[in-house]
């Protein structure tokens, strides 16, 4: 914990979750809850639930939930201690001396010196390009139609053609080797010793939405290798989970995102005006990059270079941004190669031209697989008819399915009924045969056997804080060792701790709770729903859950049970008679 928990707490009541998430969000009131559109996928109903009474919320499209802190953090991509300052500040909260753990104390302080060192080399690199010695590389930005402006804004600087000039400054600003090797910015081999990763090279500052400097991108003056170098990941540079450009692109409030292949395709975009654009560093876009988009927008537009590694940059990146819940387009810039080149050539309103006719990217991975069969052929259209309709297969609701088998249809001039049929034919032929289902039959059952016991599980902990009193009547007969997963166990002890003491704070709880992913599941626990009608239905359900609990933990003991431990077996034995004792109660929810 970077903070006591006293002092977590208070920042944490102290900011309403209705309030702080309803400046993001459109809410309206539905019984105790409101509800919106979700910020973290894409959906035209609301399922995005905010509890007043947990202090929580919960998506039950995608699963997204947490308290107050897990939404700062998603929204804005802030780590806990930055969610902390924002919320403390939104309070008017003076925030007492952060309490580090000994480990967490060193890994914050290299943190810290990492980003006072990178921030000491920008402002070197920038001083550099102004100098004689960066001549050659402010001449290449000029012609590459930088201005100034540009130029200043983006950071841009030069690193010397020196291998140690970069070395040298940072030691008389008295920067130890130990940091300089943890920074990214130095190599070290036997040979060289210590010298500079970066040097001939136009910099590229790589800043993260707060426009802290991260890192450095070089572009090679002249003819060396590679031509564009990255700094590698340290303790505040993970490039799988950066976009160069997003400290900007975030904040200008368009409609859609705009991904580029490389810097100076944002660059020069940016400064023609289209400031939502962003780049991978380096490297090809990830499924972390794709939900990091998607806490700014919900549409993409794929910018990549018309070449054959940008269709296939393209084509990689289609399936991660809708699995995100990103709707996404391709913009064709035939014939020039890139963003940078079109712009230069025919000015930004014909871009903007382009960014209005950018196509469905279903329609674009369709025109592409088309390259791959002889449409003059007759076999080699069926064929390419074939693949479609397995790709139309993709599509799990019909409706959507459906409007794509049209828009298909429509595009290569088919039959739209033909092109249902072989769709339908293609779905029987990827059927499981009758072999295979018996094979996976009994994996499964147990899956659902699995999950059937999670369910019961969650659906108690989540009546636990919605139904008062509840806790008194069942204390007798569940304790939190009944929960067999360890996560359900740990926050049942935090929970049945505080119901002893008459307190009842869900998001309390999941503020102990870091990781994302565990804070998504604890939101869960707590927002579990069974579709009853009736007071009486709900009461069925209820005894009906705490005996499935008892009989999935029994069961569990059981299975893990040692032989030798007679102690264990006997209370086994007396569990099996509080299950029947509890099978013969009626607890009512009066």
């Amino acid at each position: 914990m970077y903070y006591a928990e006293d002092v977590i707490e208070e920042v944490r009541s102290r900011n309403d979750i209705v309030s702080v998430i309803s400046e993001y969000v459109k809410l309206q009131r539905k019984g105790s809850s409101y509800f919106g559109l979700c910020p973290f996928h894409n959906e035209k109903s609301p399922s995005f639930s905010v509890s007043p009474d947990k202090q929580m919320y919960y998506c039950f499209g995608c699963g997204a939930g947490g308290n107050v802190f897990t939404f700062i953090q998603e929204y804005e991509n802030y780590s806990f201690p930055e969610a902390m300052k924002f919320l403390a500040e939104r309070a008017g909260i003076t925030l007492p001396e952060k309490e580090y753990s000994q480990e967490e104390r060193r890994a914050q302080d290299l943190r810290t010196r990492i980003l006072n060192v990178n921030k000491m080399t920008a402002k070197y690199y920038y001083y550099q390009l102004r100098t004689e010695n960066g001549r050659q590389a402010m001449e290449y930005l000029k012609n590459r139609c930088l201005s100034d402006e540009t130029i200043r804004s983006f950071g841009l600087g030069y690193s010397n053609k020196y291998s140690n000039d970069l070395y040298l400054y940072l030691k008389k600003q008295g920067v130890s080797d130990e940091l300089l090797r943890e920074s990214g910015l130095m190599n070290v081999d036997e040979r060289n010793g210590m010298y500079d990763k970066f040097w001939n090279r136009v910099i590229f500052p790589i800043m993260d939405v707060n426009n802290r400097v991260i890192g450095f991108g070089g572009r090679v003056m002249g003819d060396g290798k590679p031509k564009y170098l990255n700094s590698p990941e340290t303790a505040v540079f993970d490039k799988s989970r950066n976009l160069y450009g997003l400290n900007v692109a975030r904040t200008a409030r368009k409609k859609s995102m705009l991904v580029c292949e490389g810097y100076m395709d944002v660059i020069s975009m940016h400064q023609a005006g289209f400031k939502n654009s962003v780049a991978s560093l380096g490297t090809a876009l990830t499924t972390q990059h794709a939900s990091l988009l998607k806490r700014y927008t919900d549409e993409v537009i794929l910018t990549y270079d018309s070449d054959g590694a940008g269709i296939k940059a393209a084509l990689r990146a289609i399936p991660m941004l809708k699995a995100a819940g990103i709707s996404t387009r391709v913009l064709h810039m035939n014939p020039y190669k890139d963003p940078d080149e079109f712009i230069k050539t025919l000015g930004p309103e014909a871009f903007q031209e382009r960014m209005d006719q950018a196509e469905n990217s279903f329609l674009f991975e369709i025109s592409i697989l088309e390259r791959d069969f002889d449409m003059h052929d007759p076999e080699g259209k069926t064929g390419f008819y074939q693949a479609v309709a397995r790709k139309l297969m993709e599509f799990d609701q019909e409706l959507e399915r459906e409007n794509y088998i049209q828009a298909v249809a429509e595009r290569y001039q088919i039959s739209f009924d033909s092109l249902r049929k072989m769709v339908n034919r293609e779905a029987m032929r990827g059927a499981v045969p009758r072999r295979e289902r018996e094979e996976v039959v009994r994996p499964q059952k147990k899956r659902e056997k699995e999950d059937g016991k999670k369910t019961s599980q969650r659906l108690l902990l989540t009546w636990l804080i919605e139904q008062k009193g509840l806790y008194e009547k069942i204390s007798a007969y569940i304790t939190p060792e009944d929960f067999t997963d360890p996560l359900y166990r740990e926050v049942a002890e935090k929970l049945f701790e505080q119901l002893k003491t008459g307190e009842v704070n869900p998001a309390r709880i999941l503020s102990a709770y870091e990781d994302a992913e565990q804070q998504r599941e604890v939101a869960a626990l707590f927002n579990a729903t069974v579709r009853v009608e009736t007071k009486a239905e709900l009461e069925k359900a209820l005894n009906e859950t705490i005996l499935r609990v008892l009989r999935g933990s029994i069961e569990y003991r059981t299975a893990h049970l040692d032989p030798a431990d007679m102690a264990g077996l006997q209370k086994i034995v007396a569990d099996k008679r509080r299950v029947e004792a509890i099978g013969k109660l009626h607890i009512s929810l009066d």
